[in-house]
């Protein structure tokens, strides 16, 4: 099976641009498909930075422009009526996208039909932030030690209030059953985005934590204006739920997991460094 088809809508900061494309170049297998859809956004060294891209990758890229923006939700959701009821995985314009992180999303939707949505940690994702919950913690800094950590994390897919925008997987049928984005309630993805999650939620979906899969980024979404007095309106619960979530942070020990294992990491790495060359302890005898 293929992977999702990876939907990036750019954004105005073209250095936050560069580092994403770069990033994804190194995460993402050859040929994976990935539609960069600029809503009249990037500027000229934006649109350099694309330029040069799409002539060097390794994935299957397409970039579309328009002439005048129609707004983030709005444009988020042509591009994702536009995939039908395919699986399509967001990534913020900003994101930093960790080893393995599609390849684990995608497989966190086939060990359970009932997720709706997978979002990956991040040092930049509210409830799913890592490694203190609903702060903007720096980026790691030794990616590897991150890439060993995490492929030894469980995989128990928690529960989450709603989904993320850093990055997230989203399951094309669950998406068509609850109606797609509300483009004319919220004006942000971030407020479309907790709208459908919780409206496929209310379907029997869940919006879970994919526990191996790390996706950075350089600061938090934001909502438009308005939009939380809508979601409040909508979701009378939403707002007390999102705050019982961060101050109880039913994450801690999954969190304090990967925190161990990231420093565990490097383990190997210096046990190596004990033998020499004949893989034996230095001034050792031979066995």
């Amino acid at each position: 099976m293929g992977l999702p088809v990876i939907l990036l809508p750019v954004g105005v900061d073209d250095t936050a641009l560069d580092a994403c494309l770069a990033a994804l170049e190194a995460s993402t297998p050859a040929g994976t498909p990935v539609w960069l859809a600029d809503d009249g956004q990037s500027g000229p060294r934006g649109q350099a930075v694309i330029e040069h891209w799409l002539a060097h990758t390794r994935l299957q890229a397409e970039y579309t422009r328009r002439p005048r923006p129609i707004g983030e939700s709005a444009h988020l959701d042509q591009m994702l009526q536009a995939c039908g009821d395919a699986d399509v995985a967001v990534l913020a314009p900003n994101a930093v996208p960790g080893s393995g992180w599609l390849q684990q999303l995608s497989e966190c939707f086939a060990r359970d039909a009932a997720i709706a949505t997978a979002t990956p940690w991040s040092n930049a994702g509210e409830t799913v932030s890592w490694p203190r919950a609903g702060e903007v913690n720096p980026l790691p800094v030794d990616p590897q030690r991150m890439a060993l950590a995490l492929a030894a994390m469980p995989l128990l897919h928690p529960e989450l209030p709603s989904a993320v925008t850093h990055a997230v997987l989203i399951r094309g049928s669950a998406r068509r059953r609850a109606g797609g984005l509300d483009i004319h309630s919220y004006g942000s993805w971030y407020a479309a985005l907790v709208d459908l999650s919780l409206r496929m939620s209310g379907l029997g979906w869940r919006n879970v934590l994919c526990d191996n899969a790390f996706v950075g980024r350089a600061g938090e979404g934001q909502p438009g204006d308005g939009d939380m007095e809508v979601l409040a309106n909508r979701w009378p619960t939403w707002t007390a739920r999102l705050a019982g979530f961060l101050m109880d942070d039913p994450l801690q020990a999954h969190r304090a997991l990967l925190q161990q294992l990231v420093e565990q990491a490097i383990m190997p790495q210096a046990q190596r460094d004990l033998f020499d060359a004949c893989g034996s302890l230095p001034g050792a005898e031979p066995l």
